[in-house]
């Protein structure tokens, strides 16, 4: 059923205790993670798309379906929604939405693992106009604080591609974490719950029905952390 999602259920009954730790030393020693070659190509034949494009870029990172990437599109009438996904099955109903009639022309959909593109983008020196987290990441085991976005090695690569940054999630550890995350980078934040029809993703109108509450962090990362 569509208004049947569960809350988060998790041990933590607050920001993780060993985040601190683990952003500092994320941000003082960048990820090194060699990127796959399939991600390069993949990377390489969109920048050469892109090169005489002069359009500011917004990035939909894990865009399932492209559902928000289509309606960041029209958010963004001038600029270029790039929406990423590694499931080539979820692109492919993507693709189909981006080819039907009336929908609109500045937006693409990659498929590419996100931690590889932001690494990627970030080496190329890409800074994007906004950045959008609008799909769960939870993670929500206390062992597993490191596969959340704030506790990832990548942060710092998504931090350095600049932009306008917002996030929505329906667990509020989480979008805590993403505060301590961005103080800790001196990037200035706000948090505020969200109201229907500012709805962009199928997780957030999934979630709404659901009654859940809907949280946004949003932050100017401007040019980013250096990356060492």
């Amino acid at each position: 059923m569509f208004a049947n999602s569960r809350q988060v259920d998790s041990r933590q009954d607050g920001v993780h205790g060993c985040l601190d730790a683990i952003v500092r030393r994320h941000l003082e020693h960048p990820y090194r993670r060699p990127v796959g070659e399939r991600a390069r190509a993949q990377f390489a034949a969109l920048a050469a798309a892109l090169e005489n494009d002069s359009r500011p870029r917004v990035l939909d990172a894990g865009c399932g379906t492209g559902v928000s990437t289509l309606r960041l599109a029209r958010l963004h009438a001038d600029a270029l929604v790039i929406g990423v996904d590694k499931s080539a099955h979820r692109l492919r109903t993507g693709q189909r939405a981006l080819d039907a009639a009336g929908a609109p022309r500045n937006a693409l959909l990659l498929r590419c693992d996100v931690v590889d593109f932001w690494l990627l983008a970030a080496a190329a020196g890409w800074r994007f106009a906004a950045q959008y987290l609008l799909y769960p990441n939870p993670w929500p085991k206390p062992e597993h604080v490191q596969r959340r976005w704030p506790g990832h090695p990548v942060l710092p690569a998504l931090l350095a591609c600049g932009g306008r940054l917002e996030l929505r999630t329906n667990w509020k550890i989480y979008a805590d974490e993403w505060c301590l995350a961005l103080q800790l980078a001196n990037i200035p934040w706000h948090i505020d719950c969200l109201a229907e029809p500012q709805l962009i993703s199928p997780f957030e109108s999934k979630y709404h029905a659901s009654d859940h509450l809907l949280w946004r962090v949003q932050a100017d990362s401007a040019s980013g952390p250096a990356i060492g």
